[in-house]
């Protein structure tokens, strides 16, 4: 496999860089990033036309139109492992999905596919139970809450449709029953880790996910790549490589 990565000079484009090199199967087509323009390299998706087999995006939602644009004009199949999409954005990968493979995560560890799984059995046999979620990542991250945060607390919602939910507290008051709590902590060189607190009255579940290093982040968006080869248009999320 050929692999565009976009984003290659981020941490994460670059751990994606390293794992292929080392494993020695797939390739590294072309290496794209936006800083790449002041030292001759290539900055944008359009610039590359050469041989491919799939788009691997790590660089930042803002870039959506750009990456499903490209992917659609050349028929590749894509990655997107960026989190933080407003709607509009959210559309335009929708629509890409109507016309190539396309797979979307908020996060790409097959740890939290199960997590989310796990979270969203345990609320659906405790209904009336009552759920936090906090999430910690390192000191840099951007969005708040986490993209992943959310995929858990969307996947709750799942067999909670009346569920509502909550980022932080801000003002004096007691939990409503419908909320689902969401808490971002920020510090240091934290990788990510998730916790959902049940509470069920006589008894407490906490379901939890520590990423040790943001190598498994590549490997699964590697795993993802993988798996979206040879696939139909549509769009595929970490739930289709667990089942």
């Amino acid at each position: 496999m050929n692999i565009i990565i976009n984003g290659a000079s981020g941490r994460m484009g670059r751990i994606v860089d390293e794992l292929v090199q080392r494993g020695g199967v797939h390739s590294v087509a072309a290496r794209v990033d936006w800083s790449n323009a002041a030292s001759g390299g290539l900055s944008a998706l359009s610039e590359y036309q050469g041989p491919a087999d799939m788009v691997i995006d790590f660089s930042n939602h803002s870039a959506t139109a750009q990456v499903t644009e490209y992917c659609v004009e050349r028929g590749l199949p894509v990655v997107i492992a960026t989190t933080g999409q407003t709607e509009e954005e959210l559309s335009l990968i929708r629509a890409a999905a109507e016309r190539v493979p396309v797979f979307l995560s908020a996060n790409m560890s097959i740890g939290v596919a199960l997590l989310a799984e796990l979270a969203k059995k345990a609320a659906a046999l405790f209904p009336d139970a009552e759920i936090e979620i906090i999430e910690r990542h390192h000191n840099q991250k951007l969005d708040v809450p986490s993209g992943t945060a959310l995929l858990l607390a969307h996947r709750i919602q799942e067999v909670r449709q009346d569920a509502e939910l909550l980022v932080g507290r801000h003002e004096n008051g007691k939990r409503t029953k419908r909320e689902i709590g969401i808490h971002s902590l920020r510090y240091g060189n934290e990788v990510g880790t998730h916790e959902i607190v049940i509470a069920a009255g006589a008894e407490t579940i906490t379901l939890k996910h520590k990423a040790e290093s943001r190598e498994l982040f590549g490997n699964g968006a590697l795993a993802a790549a993988e798996f979206l080869m040879g696939r139909a248009p549509g769009l595929y999320d970490m739930r289709n490589i667990v089942e």
